[in-house]
């Protein structure tokens, strides 16, 4: 149910973190992929690391705020390796944090640009691609914070987080007549290089704020971006799907 011999497979922000650990397990599952993110020599690593061990990789280097870049991803795919079928736009920035009235009109535009804009652009693209193929998966990464729970000081990341939601569900609606299925997962805190784990205090605080009183490994992430990339979840579309630890049930 989890196969995904014969797919083929956009990860984005897959130098670190949720992206690499998902692009490394989507490729361990048969599937061809084509990585993205800023820095091409941390793309570069991940490919040597999957095609060491079997996989089909391509990389492309590029910033998903930019719609040719978005574009050129496709045509990679497709390029490369035939079509389209899964895309986990998987990219995020935290940004400025701090209350509203003192949060610069740029800081706003930067985090939602990266965080929402770059997901419309991809899910442009990407679903043309899926149409050729007679379905697809589209999967973005989205967040509990501003669906589940608000926390103060990051507006813009809630409101960009809670829009992809949005843009899921009536993608999901849009394209389901179509074969295609559109999700979004939600992760909670998790180990990666992005965490702001600045102090072994702050750490034990956001552990605590889970049901499981841990963060997630990205690879545990990774394992529910499969499931919606897999036939495994084949009657799941328009969802958020939380793997948060528990921290949108937890209130001690």
């Amino acid at each position: 149910m989890f196969d995904l011999n014969g797919k083929v497979a956009i990860v984005t922000g897959a130098s670190s973190g949720i992206g690499r650990a998902t692009a490394k397990l989507f490729a361990d599952q048969g599937a061809k992929v084509v990585l993205a993110a800023r820095r091409q020599a941390e793309l570069g690593a991940v490919a040597g690391e999957i095609a060491e061990a079997g996989g089909a990789v391509r990389t492309l280097a590029g910033n998903v705020r930019d719609e040719a870049y978005a574009r050129a991803l496709v045509d990679l795919a497709v390029d490369a390796f035939g079509g389209l079928d899964i895309a986990f736009n998987n990219v995020g920035l935290v940004g400025a944090m701090g209350p509203v009235t003192g949060l610069a009109l740029e800081d706003w535009t930067e985090v939602l640009e990266t965080n929402l804009t770059s997901a419309y652009l991809g899910a442009k693209h990407q679903i043309p691609a899926m149409l050729k193929r007679g379905a697809g998966s589209l999967i973005f990464t989205s967040t509990f914070v501003g669906h589940t729970v608000g926390m103060p000081g990051m507006t813009a990341y809630a409101a960009s987080k809670a829009g992809l939601i949005g843009l899921t569900q009536v993608l999901a609606a849009e394209y389901g007549p179509q074969g295609i299925r559109v999700n979004a997962l939600l992760p909670g805190g998790t180990d990666t290089p992005a965490a702001t784990f600045k102090t072994a205090d702050e750490r034990a605080f956001v552990e605590g704020l889970h049901a499981l009183k841990r963060v997630a490994q990205p690879e545990e992430i990774a394992r529910s971006a499969l499931y919606l990339a897999s036939e495994a979840s084949s009657f799941t579309t328009g969802a958020a799907l939380l793997a948060d630890g528990g921290v949108s049930i937890t209130r001690v």
